[in-house]
């Protein structure tokens, strides 16, 4: 260091010796351990690139090198990515990376990058940063794994699923919808206008017309195709059950709730849920379905948490749910919600024409069944099946074709004509109490009628002197009942 006089002229030098030693043996042991974690990240065999806080590549490893066949100077040029990556998936998740970037998380990306062949392959980008003391980042690793192997095999899965779901579809047509008369082909009209639309939907029918069948098709044509589809027999869980089974529990909220449990509504979120025979569902539970098809929340018995779902709701029912409506067992509000795109299903009386497909579909599928080959049906036995007026439509007509393939010895297919013989009105058994009358019952009055009936019956519900036929109901409705009101109706059978 120069000391200087007034006129500028140096007069004398000093110098100062410092000891930097410690410093210079430091900078070699950062060195060392630089080269020996190159050396250590070189060996990992997966692509590794050191980038600096804007995502600017310093450094590739020897893995990444060798895989795509580029030099440490091509991977710090500015056109890197674009380079290295597939157009579609740069264009598209570069903005994506930008921003990922900038909000100083890590965070993944699956793209394709060219390897060295020239094939484009699908890669894992995991990246992850380091901070300084401040909680600046300093630096970002980003590792590559190569996932088209994966990648392959969920394709392959996925196009299998969908052949499959394709080949499910053509070969396993359900009956209900087997047919091309004028009144099915209004439904499926309905059924593929409904079914983007995401509206809730009733479908109203008699019993064995296939309206599940139909809230089926609804899904499959929708877009939550992918999703749940849960059905629920409303009739056919007791009362003090339904709101636990459609909505769940928590643990404690009544005796035997001994955990957490999730309802149908939360099984079907981003799918559909069908309740059929909604006419049984208990007024206290109609409330709480209404909440759900307006506000589109839910609470768990027992709980006060609402919780959001996405569920389509799709009803149907055999009953007059406007007459329920009058009876005041059903809610007026619930009707309008529920009814905002209903769905008639025809009765097979009103499609006869359609008789002779069924039964052809039917023969043929019961026959592969049993091991047959029935290939002709006469005239004679078509008649008899349009002819008749079939008061458990398709349901039954299916359990009819069944029994006389069981029964038939040839290739010709016949039925014996005592199975279509149809009650006059005179020796049928009257109904003593219309659906509507008992519709208005309490349960202690509906436990006495249906006992009564029974009684009469001698513990018969179906045939033509069944308790169901006696008191004017569907058989279903009423087995529906004696479980929901725990009648044995073993002990009304004579000896």
């Amino acid at each position: 260091m120069p000391l200087k006089n007034d006129s500028g002229e140096i007069v004398r030098w000093y110098g100062t010796n410092t000891d930097i030693e410690e410093l210079k043996r430091a900078e070699e042991k950062l060195r060392q351990d630089e080269q020996e974690l190159q050396t250590i990240v070189d060996a990992i065999p997966q692509g590794i690139h050191v980038m600096d806080p804007t995502g600017r590549v310093l450094y590739a490893n020897k893995s990444s090198l060798e895989y795509t066949g580029l030099e440490i100077e091509d991977v710090r040029s500015e056109n890197f990515r674009a380079r290295l990556f597939h157009p579609d998936d740069f264009e598209n998740i570069n903005e994506e990376r930008e921003r990922l970037l900038g909000a100083g998380l890590a965070f993944e990306i699956e793209q394709r990058a060219r390897r060295k062949d020239g094939q484009y392959r699908w890669l894992l980008m995991q990246y992850n940063l380091l901070r300084d003391e401040q909680g600046h980042v300093i630096r970002w690793y980003a590792t590559a794994t190569d996932i088209d192997d994966r990648k392959q095999t969920e394709a392959k899965i996925q196009n299998e699923n969908l052949a499959l779901r394709e080949e499910i579809d053509r070969t396993s047509m359900f009956e209900e919808i087997v047919g091309c008369s004028e009144a099915l082909r209004k439904v499926l009209l309905q059924v593929t206008k409904v079914a983007q639309a995401d509206s809730t939907v009733l479908v109203l029918g008699e019993t064995g017309t296939g309206k599940e069948l139909i809230a089926r098709a609804i899904h499959k044509r929708s877009r939550r195709s992918a999703g749940a589809f849960i059905r629920v027999n409303c009739a056919a869980i007791p009362s003090s059950l339904i709101a636990s089974e459609l909505f769940g529990h928590e643990k404690g909220a009544f005796t035997g709730a001994l955990q957490r449990r999730l309802g149908r509504f939360e099984a079907a979120d981003g799918g559909t849920i069908f309740l059929d025979e909604i006419g049984d569902l208990p007024i206290d539970t109609q409330i709480a379905l209404l909440r759900v098809l307006q506000e589109r929340e839910l609470e768990r018995v027992g709980s006060n948490q609402p919780i959001s779902i996405d569920v389509r709701v799709v009803t149907a029912t055999n009953r007059d749910l406007m007459a329920a409506v009058a009876a005041g067992t059903f809610r007026q509000d619930l009707f309008y919600r529920l009814n905002v795109f209903p769905i008639r299903i025809p009765s097979l009386r009103e499609r006869a024409d359609d008789i002779p497909l069924l039964v052809e579909y039917l023969i043929e599928r019961y026959a592969k069944k049993a091991g047959k080959k029935i290939g002709r049906i006469e005239q004679k036995t078509l008649n008899l099946f349009q002819a008749y007026k079939w008061p458990g439509n398709i349901r039954e007509l299916q359990n009819v074709v069944e029994r006389a393939v069981i029964l038939c010895d040839g290739g010709t297919f016949s039925v014996d004509e005592t199975w279509f013989i149809q009650e006059s009105p005179q020796d049928s058994v009257a109904p003593s109490l219309p659906i509507r009358g008992l519709l208005r019952l309490r349960e202690n009055e509906e436990r006495e009628m249906i006992e009564a009936a029974l009684v009469e019956s001698e513990g018969r519900v179906s045939g033509p002197s069944g308790a169901a036929r006696r008191l004017g109901i569907p058989r279903q409705t009423l087995e529906s009942k004696i479980a929901n009101l725990g009648i044995n109706k073993h002990r009304f059978k004579s000896a």
